[in-house]
Order: C-alpha cells, then structure tokens, then sequence
C-alpha cells in the first residue's frame, strides 16, 4: 500500500481545475455533535454545502455524526468539523487534483523513517513529519502551562510546611504540662517524642485522605463544567496515582518531621521549666 502510494506520487501531475461532479444520487457526509446540536441536524438530514453563502451547491445526506477527539489545541475554537468524499471537497473548493497534506500511517519506528525519507525525495514540494514532531511543536504553549503550574505546586508545597511547622510548634506548646508531668513519671524523653510522631503521623495520613477526597471532587466538577461549555471528551483535570502518592509521602514526612522537630524542643527541656513556662 506505501509503494503504491509513492508510486503514484511519483507519477502526479499538476491539476488545478475542479472535479467533475459525481453521476450518482447524493451522497453522504460526517457532521461532529457540536455541528448537529447547534443546528438541530440528525441522520438522514438533506443539506446543501456550498463553497459561497447563497451560491448553488451540492444537496447531501448526513450519513454520521461523530465525536470530536480530545485534542487540546482545539479546545478554544468553536469551528464545526465536516467530513465529505475528496471529490465532494474538490468540487466545493474547486481546488483541482491538489492537496496540501496527507497522512500515511506505519506500523514500526523503522518504517516511519524509511516513508518519511522516500516521501521527501519523491516529488519537489513535498515535505513528511512524524506526527510526534508535530505535537510537540504545537504544544509548546501547554509546556509553558505546566512548568508554571509545577512552580505554583513548589511555592505551594514550601508555604504548607512552613504552616504546618507553626501548627505543630503551637500545638506541642499547649501540652507543655502533660509533658512534664510525663517526665516527672519517669517516661523518657524519647518514648514522648516518639509518641507526638506517631499522632503527626495519624493527623498526616487522616489529612491526605480528606485532601484527597476534596481533590477527587474538585476534579469531577471541573471536567463536568468544563466538557459542558466546549463540548469536549477532553480531561481537564485527573487525579493520577502517581499525584496521589507524591501527595500521600509529602504529607507523611512533612507532619514527621513538623512532629519531631515540635516535640523535641520541648523535651530538651527540664520538667519544672515546662511548668513555670
């Protein structure tokens, strides 16, 4: 099938003017769900497509509606999608036997560079891309977005320990009595900062469950309103594993050690200090 299709690139000639309109009845064409909720078209519908606004066109039949992919640098457009038969379109843009790019789909990475390098010396004008390429050099707006909201997690991160921190200083603080009266007992120092870890640890695992409850939720509401208003399958927002255990260990080790750093200060202390403090 690639052979032949650069057996034919191979053998192409120039021609500009427009196909000749089909002999059979009307055809068919494919409309998305945007098109056909917007202007109240269902299968089976007669329209007429016309390259100019009250011209004479050709009368077709919508034979599917279809889906728009989730693809992210369409989200801001509100253009509608159409799918007709080459002839259909040349004939409608009366653009002639030319196209401004097509795509051929491989099987291996192999492959891919030997079509890319006999597409580009079969004929003079033609140029192939792997689609990968394609992507990234679309999406460089988005690798913007995410290394800024990777910079907003970081600031955010640092300032939630910094109050998680004070949070525990204040809360060891007010049991500064319990402390000494469990020194004066002859409980070590160390068995009551291991205790005070093992209560950050329960407060820091019972938080991430309630954090990560509220993210789901937040989630779910996003990609609700936001599929709503573009109409979209596109995911907005995804609470992955991997963001789940990130968050899960940071807020471990943060209240660890928030935890220990708290319930050592104070057991440094003699006990009659803690209580005339």
């Amino acid at each position: 099938m690639v052979m032949l299709i650069f057996a034919l690139l191979l053998m192409q000639q120039i021609d500009s003017s427009p196909a000749r309109a089909h002999p059979q009845g009307p055809r068919t064409i494919a409309i998305d769900e945007r098109l056909a909720a917007d202007v109240g078209l269902k299968l089976g519908d007669r329209v007429i497509v016309s390259g100019t606004t009250g011209g004479g066109g050709d009368t077709v039949i919508v034979g599917a509606i279809v889906r728009r992919s989730a693809d992210p640098s369409e989200i801001a457009r509100g253009e509608y999608r159409v799918r007709m038969h080459l002839d259909q379109l040349q004939r409608l843009i009366g653009y002639g036997e030319r196209v401004d790019r097509f795509a051929v789909a491989t099987r291996s990475e192999s492959s891919t560079v030997l079509a890319q390098r006999w597409i580009n010396d079969a004929a003079f004008g033609f140029r192939a891309h792997r689609s990968r390429d394609i992507a990234v050099g679309t999406s460089k707006t988005f690798l913007v977005v995410t290394r800024f909201h990777r910079a907003i997690g970081v600031i955010t991160i640092v300032a939630s320990a910094i109050f998680l921190l004070c949070i525990m200083l204040l809360k060891v603080d007010e049991r500064r009595r319990d402390i000494a009266a469990l020194r004066l007992m002859g409980i070590s120092a160390r068995t009551i900062v291991s205790s005070i870890v093992l209560e950050a640890a329960f407060v820091a695992v019972l938080g991430s469950a309630l954090g990560i409850g509220i993210g789901w939720l937040s989630s779910t509401i996003v990609n609700w309103h936001y599929r709503a208003v573009y109409r979209t399958p596109l995911i907005f927002s995804l609470v992955t594993r991997d963001v789940v255990t990130l968050a899960v260990a940071l807020s471990l080790v943060l209240g660890v050690a928030a935890g220990f750093l708290a319930a050592r200060r104070l057991a440094k202390l003699p006990p009659l200090a803690l209580f005339g403090r």
